[in-house]
């Protein structure tokens, strides 16, 4: 993929494209993904997870959760995990479990809606970013200023000991699109990165006006905490190798999404994920426009999530895409981009 073929299409077509996932046919009208079912299997699956979306009371987490002492190394396939997400997760003799995860989210949510991150199971030498500038934990003025969250869309990664999740958070009284990673090891917190963004932070010539709103709206219809039945799983390695191509060889293509899958930034836009797009087979390499810094996948909802700099015909944005798919195809596509001018503080 080359940036003269994308330029040709036109910058508004810039914020509506995906790219292939595993076992491309390049049939650029989407098709039957290599994973089952063909065109319109529902996200929602079988019996599904409970989703935590208010972020209240911790339901778990390090002090009254299955803490687990043990590590297991990240990858498993393309992209998996890389950069400052990257080497063993959990900690030694134990397991990383979703429970454990999900309730340091809901830790990590509590303790921000009262500005106060002492109650967290902080690692000595704890590694935060906000909006890419490094800080200690509990200064930043999102910190000191957000509510409670309204809703969250979670990725529980426990090969990487790693959680994702995309939110609503309000500001004095505005609601704001958030995006947060957290890597654990012995069931301490040792990364925490998070995107927060205000109005006004996303400039690209393209971009579109954020719709938090619209990220509530439509998660029902996504399911994104839904469990996908065993028999329409994607394998970690299809999670990842998706997300891995859709960076390396954008905008080349929009192969085994539904021709109801709809993609967001920031919560504004909802095109249509097959728009302006084109079909692309085979491995992208290990170059390619832009080049995925974390990966992480969660088999059982179905959801992989990848942190990139979207830098096409910009400075750069921090950005965090996140999908959701089963039956072998991709139903939905949501990105929480900020300008930070092609830095993430985790260089």
């Amino acid at each position: 993929m080359n940036h003269n073929s994308f330029r040709s299409l036109g910058v508004a077509l810039a914020l509506t494209l995906v790219a292939c996932g595993p076992g491309q046919n390049g049939d650029a009208t989407g098709g039957t993904g290599s994973g089952g079912a063909s065109g319109g299997q529902s996200p929602a699956g079988g019996a599904g997870g409970t989703p935590q979306e208010t972020g209240g009371a911790s339901s778990g987490g390090a002090s009254g959760g299955a803490g687990p002492s043990g590590g297991t190394s990240s990858g498993g396939g393309p992209g998996a995990a890389t950069g400052g997400a990257s080497g063993s997760g959990g900690a030694p003799g134990g397991d990383c479990t979703r429970e454990l995860l999900d309730g340091l989210l809901d830790d990590y949510f509590a303790a921000l809606a009262v500005g106060d991150p002492s109650s967290l199971p902080l690692a000595e030498g704890v590694k935060f970013t906000e909006n890419a500038m490094q800080a200690e934990i509990g200064t930043t003025d999102f910190w000191m200023n957000a509510g409670e969250v309204k809703h969250s869309q979670r990725a529980l990664d426990t090969e990487a000991c790693s959680a994702g999740a995309q939110a609503v958070i309000p500001e004095g009284g505005v609601d704001l699109p958030v995006a947060l990673r957290i890597k654990v090891e012995g069931s301490e917190m040792t990364e925490i990165e998070t995107i927060v963004v205000r109005p006004g932070d996303y400039t690209a010539s393209f971009a579109v006006a954020s719709d938090p709103a619209a990220i509530m709206a439509i998660s029902d219809d996504i399911g994104w905490h839904d469990e996908v039945p065993e028999a329409e799983r994607a394998t970690r390695e299809e999670l990842t190798s998706w997300i891995d191509k859709y960076f390396r060889a954008f905008p080349s293509g929009v192969c085994d999404v539904t021709g109801a899958c709809k993609r967001l930034e920031n919560g504004g836009g909802n095109f249509s994920c097959r728009t302006g797009a084109s079909c692309s087979a085979g491995d992208p390499g290990s170059d390619g426009t832009f080049i995925p810094r974390v990966i992480l996948a969660d088999e059982v909802r179905g959801i992989a999530i990848g942190l990139t700099i979207f830098d096409f015909m910009t400075d750069g944005h921090l950005d965090m895409h996140m999908i959701k798919m089963s039956g072998g195809e991709v139903h939905a596509v949501h990105a929480i981009l900020r300008d930070t001018n092609g830095v993430s503080g985790w260089e």
